[in-house]
């Protein structure tokens, strides 16, 4: 029991040392993260005439190339849900296109099949009327 309880409080421990060394490494990130950005607001804010162009510091270069990389592996991850995203969308851009013609063409036979039938029933009314009109003259005569 001993043994369970002290394997248990090493693996805690393993973990709360895990913890806190992605949490110092997110620390250095964000403090990276803010001394580029104030440099970078401090370049802005200097007259032409004050900008120098000597090297970065080996400590700020290591930092510009840290973030220039995790913003690579963001920017990566959402190009590529972007253009997975781009591409079902032409794909089902395709889709509804082929669907809106085939609608179409099932609309316009339709229509053709109604027409057919309206010139079909007007020509049985009209020989009815002339059969009628016929069967009257003879009743008549």
């Amino acid at each position: 029991m001993n043994a369970t309880n002290r394997s248990e409080q090493v693996e805690q421990e393993t973990e709360e040392t895990e913890v806190d060394n992605n949490l110092a490494a997110v620390s250095d990130v964000e403090a990276g993260i803010r001394e580029f950005v104030r440099n970078d607001i401090a370049y802005l804010r200097r007259s032409p005439q004050q900008v120098s162009t000597e090297p970065l510091e080996p400590n700020t270069e290591a930092t510009v190339n840290n973030v220039n990389s995790l913003i690579q592996r963001v920017a990566g991850t959402s190009l590529a849900e972007i253009e997975k995203l781009i591409s079902e969308l032409e794909s089902l851009r395709d889709l509804l296109h082929a669907e809106g013609q085939r609608v179409q063409r099932e609309i316009s036979g339709y229509a053709q099949l109604s027409q057919a039938a309206m010139k079909s029933t007007r020509m049985i009314a009209d020989n009815v009327t002339q059969w009628k009109r016929a069967a009257d003259g003879l009743r008549n005569s």
